[in-house]
């Protein structure tokens, strides 16, 4: 099992920045990727950005130059800087994890609200 623990969202200005963070701990090991997805209300889920352990990252169009994912492979954690930030942001951020050989998991997510 794997546990995903967020935090970091919030209530931002437009224009405004928020860190996320994500602490995964449990049965981590080998490769995997970890990343962040968000879900807007009446609108699916949608990958914001992806990086493997090997630092390979991957983005959503809508976040490319505004959003940066990071990670620290010795404490299991991922970051997602989000600077820029629109009020289309808004949107409860979910914590992935995908180990590659099991099934994925997810964090129980995080409101992040760009409103003036």
């Amino acid at each position: 099992q794997v546990q995903l623990v967020e935090s970091g969202g919030g209530l931002v200005q437009p224009g405004g920045s928020l860190r996320l963070s994500c602490a995964a701990s449990g049965s981590i090991f080998g490769t995997n990727a970890m990343g962040w997805y968000r879900q807007a209300p009446g609108k699916q889920r949608e990958l914001v950005a992806v990086i493997t352990t090997g630092g390979r990252t991957n983005y959503a169009d809508s976040v490319k130059g505004r959003f940066t994912i990071s990670r620290d492979n010795a404490k299991n954690t991922v970051f997602l800087q989000m600077n820029s930030l629109k009020p289309e942001d808004t949107a409860v951020y979910y914590c992935h994890y995908n180990p590659y050989s099991r099934a994925p998991y997810w964090g129980q997510g995080t409101q992040v609200t760009v409103s003036s």
